[in-house]
């Protein structure tokens, strides 16, 4: 199925919100109608179709099956969810959408390995207004939408180093942390991703003050970015790629072995508990 009015300059948000009237009218129904199938509340919908409100990945899932749209509407949102982020970062993104190979340092808990609540406090922040709070859910909806990298089909090969920093600044609340803990336990299982704790006995390194990226595509061509101090730095210059290869190698060598990371998360897990 294919939406017939063209979308050319158009953000990715509002071509989903387009479409998402076009089907509702196409089917006969209201947005009263939708709402009472669908079970979701009439003004959310509204606010989507209008391209207010970025919904979660899962509410594009229902609404696909309810129009019997295949995966119209989720690819249509996989596309939206770029406009909850800065114009730099979206080319990363889109990037990192088609990556068959991944290496990943960060300071903290990776976005693309967080649970929905802890990325919700982590984005948060001191915002506490309603337009905030709105945002804040966009942001979320967005950042677990990225999750779905890691599970697509071809999988790709991610390697993750996280600093041992990230598992001593727990959550506020207990059971976003232990959740958190405990969706990492598993992730660092399955069988395409390796997480590597650096330890503190490490000591100093020249990646303190932000994350690095490595990807590279199914055709060999690859990207870095850098990101951290409020600035970004994404470069397919080869020179530039080969140094942060090197340097995120160092990195590597200097992090627990991918069972000694698992044992370590366990025991930060563990402790946690007690």
């Amino acid at each position: 199925m294919t939406e017939p009015v063209d979308a050319e300059g158009e953000s990715g948000r509002a071509v989903l919100g387009r479409t998402l009237r076009y089907l509702r009218e196409k089917a006969g129904k209201s947005l009263g109608q939708l709402a009472e199938d669908t079970g979701y509340d009439k003004s959310y919908l509204s606010r989507l179709e209008s391209g207010e409100r970025l919904s979660k990945v899962t509410v594009m899932e229902d609404l696909d099956v309810y129009y019997e749209a295949g995966e119209l509407l989720v690819s249509h949102w996989r596309v939206a969810r770029l406009d909850a982020f800065m114009d730099p970062y979206k080319r990363f993104m889109a990037l990192e959408s088609t990556a068959r190979v991944m290496w990943k340092f960060t300071p903290a808990v990776p976005g693309l390995v967080q649970t929905e609540d802890f990325a919700r406090e982590v984005l948060s922040g001191a915002q506490t207004t309603p337009d905030g709070a709105e945002l804040v859910e966009e942001l979320v909806a967005a950042r677990a939408g990225r999750q779905y990298l890691l599970r697509q089909k071809p999988e790709p090969d991610v390697r993750i180093v996280v600093d041992e920093s990230a598992f001593r600044r727990p959550a506020s609340r207990a059971k976003t942390w232990s959740d958190q803990l405990i969706h990492l336990e598993t992730v660092a299982m399955w069988p395409n991703v390796t997480i590597q704790v650096l330890p503190f006995s490490a000591g100093v390194h020249h990646h303190m003050t932000g994350s690095l990226t490595l990807l590279w595509q199914k055709d060999g061509s690859a990207v870095a970015y850098k990101e951290g101090n409020e600035c970004s730095e994404l470069t397919e210059d080869p020179d530039d790629i080969l140094r942060y290869r090197l340097s995120y190698d160092r990195l590597r060598d200097l992090a627990l072995s991918p069972s000694d990371s698992l044992t370590f998360i366990r025991g930060v897990l563990e402790d946690h508990r007690s």
